[in-house]
């Protein structure tokens, strides 16, 4: 059986995994192991895709992915009941590296950091776990925060407050460090090319299993290392805890409970930053399988292929600079890109090879999928100690009452043609046109005034002509769509912030996917009807390359209001001729006319359809990218969350040094 012909609300356990390439190893990341339970929570509107429930969080899959794992032991799963007794929080026992309590670093003293000099650093994490928001406080950059999964695709940097000398980069959004998309790529690279001195990983407390498998693969890195466990406070309000001390000693990294959105606990995650990337001390731990004689241990055939592979890659990966454990674990994962860079002779190939073979058949699982159940295996055991599970909080009751509404099967459509009806009206009609109209006058006042100053100063003609009727009425026509990319980036923020884009492309996927896009894609095709720059404009918060560039291509395509009156005059026309001729020949009138006029109507989008199709097999692959990610949950929109996007976003803007939206 598989997973796609399970019922809503109905469980089962993984039993295997199927596909292969990056698309499967990419779901393997996201806690799709064998004997993994996993829930089917919501159909989409359109039967695909599908919302499943695992580890905690919610995932959305579509069919054809959903049918590649086979699932048994089918369920209807029981409600956990949590305690609802408030644990109180444990003090933390101040910056413990710098001697109030245990050392557990890899110290290296030789290559100690002097003080004044510049420390760089890498902001990491999950997508949706307060990253952007963190990035704010520690350098009070005034950033978009938002919920649509993979939003930054660009590079941003901050000077932490009160340490000039201290720079740090928020980087995209991901899952793991495996070369699935755009994103985990440009993160990998510039950790492996770049090499900051220190890297703050933040991690979403309210859902510590499936972030901490990105940290277990961060402190292979041997990069200095703070731990910052954000949302503490949502833990602590639902009855949960976290032994932050217990975690610590753990993992041996410096573990910092804060809440990023209250700005609880900076302070001290910038001590303890600095510090460990100042006196370059390294995670304490990189090795998370215990070592195991029992052949039929699957943790220990990892434990032991890893410890056999590093003796074999120890000098290619020293050679090249690569970090040793996490250079022998990405090929034993059969990772592209670290075989490309390592080049192992054929002899050790072969002796490597031999290494992956015996895991395979010890375990019983091929090499991926053991390297992340023994991942997963650790990350269940640590969780079993160290976190105290809080009982469902407010929030995900409040998320889960909107999703039955604006995912519905006979909901979802309405709410969606309504909220976007609403946006429509706000931006082209109300708000939009009156602020338009607002710049049109202090706009023609501007070039009145000026008219009668040069008309006043004699000027040349021409000159005159040129300023006037060039320059003032070139940037003024410019300058005239201001209004309307202003309001519409607005309204998309509060739509981006509250989450209600992610749901709009689980509504939608299945109906883009005909033309070869995601469901991301269907908010800037609507607002091409209005207006074809916003829409343009709009596509920046894709999250594919190549869905960003198909769907610039297709917007043109829709009617918007300029082009409306053009199609008006064309269908007239033929309209008046065939009319003509129909009289002519026989002194009848067809309705051919009315055809012509639905062609002309309806052909940009026909077109639109034909140009998709071509841009399908420019753009590789020839499918629509996978709509595979966690579901945010929906938020109640903060003015801090939409205070504008909208400056880096107007024509005429330095994006470069401007921050970019970005993901929480």
């Amino acid at each position: 059986m598989t997973m796609d012909e399970l019922k809503p609300k109905q469980s089962a356990y993984i039993r295997s995994v199927g596909g292969t390439g990056a698309l499967r190893h990419h779901l393997l990341d996201m806690g799709l192991t064998p004997k993994t339970e996993v829930t089917l929570q919501k159909i989409a509107p359109m039967g695909d895709p599908v919302q499943i429930e695992l580890r905690g969080y919610e995932l959305t899959l579509r069919l054809d992915e959903a049918q590649k794992i086979t699932v048994e032991k089918v369920h209807t799963k029981a409600e956990k009941m949590h305690g609802t007794q408030r644990v109180a929080a444990i003090e933390h026992p101040g910056v413990g590296e710098l001697g109030r309590a245990k050392s557990y670093h890899v110290h290296d003293a030789a290559n100690e950091i002097p003080e004044g000099a510049k420390i760089t650093f890498a902001l990491v994490g999950n997508q949706n776990c307060g990253k952007t928001t963190l990035f704010n406080q520690l350098t009070g950059a005034n950033q978009h925060v938002g919920n649509f999964p993979g939003v930054t695709v660009d590079r941003k940097d901050g000077t932490i407050r009160k340490h000039s000398k201290a720079v740090v980069t928020d980087l995209p959004g991901i899952y793991s460090l495996s070369p699935y998309s755009s994103e985990e790529i440009v993160t990998r690279d510039f950790l492996m090319d770049t090499y900051p001195d220190g890297i703050i990983n933040i991690v979403d407390a309210t859902n510590m299993e499936r972030n901490l498998y990105l940290t277990m693969q961060l402190m292979e890195l041997g990069i200095p290392m703070v731990l910052a466990l954000n949302m503490m406070d949502e833990v602590r309000a639902n009855g949960g805890s976290v032994r932050v001390n217990e975690l610590e000693e753990i993992l041996g990294i410096p573990v910092v409970p804060i809440s990023a959105a209250k700005n609880e606990g900076i302070e001290e995650l910038i001590d303890h930053a600095i510090h460990v990337a100042r006196h370059r001390e390294s995670p304490g731990r990189v090795d998370f399988c215990p070592a195991s004689s029992d052949e039929h241990n699957p943790i220990g055939a990892v434990h032991r292929c890893i410890h056999a592979a590093v003796h074999i890659l120890e000098p290619e990966a020293k050679k090249k600079g690569m970090p040793v454990r996490f250079a022998v674990t990405k090929m034993v994962e059969n990772d592209r890109l670290m075989k490309e860079k390592l080049s192992i002779s054929s002899e050790k190939a072969d002796i490597f090879e031999h290494l992956v073979s015996v895991l395979e058949t010890e375990t019983g699982l091929d090499r991926e999928a053991a390297l992340a159940n023994m991942r997963f295996s650790f990350i269940e055991a640590l969780c079993a100690k160290t976190v105290v599970r809080p009982r469902e909080s407010r929030e995900h009751k409040r998320s889960m009452a909107i999703d039955r509404i604006l995912t519905g099967k006979y909901t979802a459509i309405p709410c969606f043609i309504g909220i976007m009806a609403l946006v429509f009206v706000m931006t082209f009609s109300f708000i939009g046109a009156a602020l338009s109209d607002l710049m049109g006058m202090g706009i023609d006042t501007v070039i009145a005034l000026l008219d009668g100053l040069l008309g006043k100063a004699q000027v040349n003609p021409v000159v005159h002509s040129l300023v006037i009727d060039g320059v003032c009425s070139g940037v003024g026509s410019v300058l005239s769509l201001l209004p309307t990319i202003v309001t519409m980036f607005f309204f998309l923020s509060i739509l981006e912030d509250t989450g209600y884009i992610a749901r709009v492309a689980f509504v939608m996927d299945r109906l883009l996917r005909k033309i070869g896009l995601s469901g991301r894609s269907i908010v800037p095709m609507l607002i091409g009807f209005g207006c074809s720059v916003p829409a343009i404009m709009a596509t920046r918060t894709l999250s594919s390359e190549r869905d960003h560039k198909m769907t610039i291509l297709l917007v043109p395509f829709m009617s918007c209001t300029a082009k409306l009156p053009i199609y008006t005059l064309i269908c007239l026309k033929e309209q008046f001729l065939i009319e003509f001729s129909a009289r002519k020949n026989s002194g009848k009138v067809t309705n051919k006319g009315v055809h012509f006029r639905c062609f002309y109507a309806y052909a940009p989008i026909f077109k639109g359809s034909d140009t998709s199709a071509v841009d399908r097999r420019a753009l590789r692959p020839r499918s629509a990218p996978p709509h595979t990610g966690a579901t945010p949950p929906a938020w109640v929109s903060s003015p801090r969350g939409v205070s504008f996007p909208i400056a880096p976003a107007s024509p005429g803007q330095d994006h470069s040094s401007r921050p970019q939206c970005g993901p929480k």
